[in-house]
């Protein structure tokens, strides 16, 4: 038996150890558009992309706190290395939902093959005998070169007539679809977030989980993979993946803001910048913003797996509740790192600055339809007021 304790202080001692090397590393990263492959290799390495996988597949099946603590960490380093763990490594997470021999075909031969994704349900789908033909063009597939499969989102027509389509995320091969290199942005550069292509590839019916399932909380996959940890909704998971390092991010700039301004002087007045008022405001929200997302995240986190843990589903208000929370950490973070960033001086607007790079990267990340905050506030104040949650990604 794995000694849980002792996994949890390896990790969080090595990403520590990490974060000045992606910060070192980091304007190759976005020169490459991508994670260079050093970085992946010592992601292997640290076992980070293992941690919330099934134990039955050489995994660590730690809780989702002690993810997002690795992932926050690295981001202090470099956004971009910890937004490509965040989303990759869910993977390893949501496939232990699918009906096992999904994992056997990944993981069969090698444990550490990665997962990429795009969960747009832009997919064009067709039944046939044994499952589906899937073709489509799905954007922001982050970290996709260094994967050999990859979740994409689809809606499957009804068998009926007159029946509810549904949801679906298809897991496809490689060899079965074409990464189109077009990632070029202002921030994360460094995610490769490619675009996916795929013409007419068959996807068995084992190989597809059903968004209702993981709304369920029932999945195939739970028939061997029966932790807790596998019982969680999987719309709670996959948004922190992508909101959650912009709290590591911020983090980074506060450390950098601390680092630049403890000794900096006004050029026209002469004031030190520690006894300025705006400068002083600003890291101290910051501070604070950093504190309160952390400890939503916590709260909410426990709460989800004492739930689980006693077989006891999350009401609808709950569920919509933390949703909203996650939706509003990169709106959150983004404001706290714009006001460090402009009591910074006018040598942060260099790219080469360490918060010019956390203020695009954050801004970037803010950009992902998962961390745009009004559609998720009107969904919270309407179903507090007694109407239908819209939103069913929860």
């Amino acid at each position: 038996m794995l000694d849980q304790e002792l996994i949890r202080q390896r990790l969080i001692q090595r990403a520590r150890e990490l974060v000045p090397v992606l910060r070192e590393r980091a304007p190759q990263a976005a020169a490459l558009g991508q994670l260079p492959e050093e970085t992946i290799r010592d992601f292997q390495e640290a076992g980070f992309f293992r941690i919330l996988q099934p134990t039955r597949w050489e995994g660590y099946e730690l809780e989702p706190k002690d993810f997002f603590e690795v992932q926050m960490c690295l981001a202090e380093g470099c956004m971009s290395s910890a937004w490509v763990l965040g989303v990759v490594a869910i993977h390893n997470w949501q496939l232990a939902l699918f009906d096992d021999r999904a994992a056997q075909d990944v993981w069969g031969q090698d444990s550490s093959v990665l997962i990429s994704s795009s969960y747009m349900p832009v997919g064009k789908v067709e039944r046939v005998e044994g499952g589906f033909r899937l073709s489509g063009r799905w954007g922001f597939s982050s970290g996709s070169k260094h994967c050999d499969w990859v979740f994409l989102g689809a809606m499957v027509p009804p068998a009926e007539a007159g029946g509810a389509p549904d949801y679906r995320t298809f897991l496809v091969p490689r060899r079965d679809y074409q990464i189109l290199d077009n990632w070029n942005v202002m921030g994360l550069e460094a995610t490769g977030s490619h675009d996916i292509l795929v013409e007419n590839a068959l996807v068995p019916e084992y190989r597809t989980h059903r968004a209702l399932d993981g709304f369920m909380q029932d999945s195939p996959g739970n028939a061997v993979n029966a932790a807790p940890l596998f019982r969680l909704p999987f719309g709670q998971i996959f948004v922190r993946a992508v909101s959650s390092s912009a709290i590591g991010a911020l983090q980074g700039a506060v450390d950098q803001f601390v680092a630049h301004n403890r000794a900096r002087v006004g050029v026209n007045d002469g004031r030190k910048m520690v006894q300025d008022p705006a400068a002083q405001s600003a890291l101290a929200n910051a501070m604070v913003c950093v504190d309160e997302c952390k400890t939503v995240l916590y709260r909410n986190f426990e709460l989800m797996l004492q739930r689980a843990q006693h077989g006891e589903p999350l009401a609808m208000a709950e569920r919509v509740k933390m949703r909203y929370d996650s939706a509003l950490v990169a709106d959150k973070c983004a404001r706290a790192v714009g006001e460090l960033m402009f009591n910074s001086g006018a040598s942060t607007i260099f790219r080469s600055h360490a918060i010019n790079r956390a203020f695009r990267d954050i801004h970037t990340g803010r950009a992902h339809v998962a961390n745009s905050p009004a559609k998720y506030a009107w969904n919270l104040g309407g179903v507090s007021m007694g109407q239908d949650s819209t939103d069913f990604f929860l």
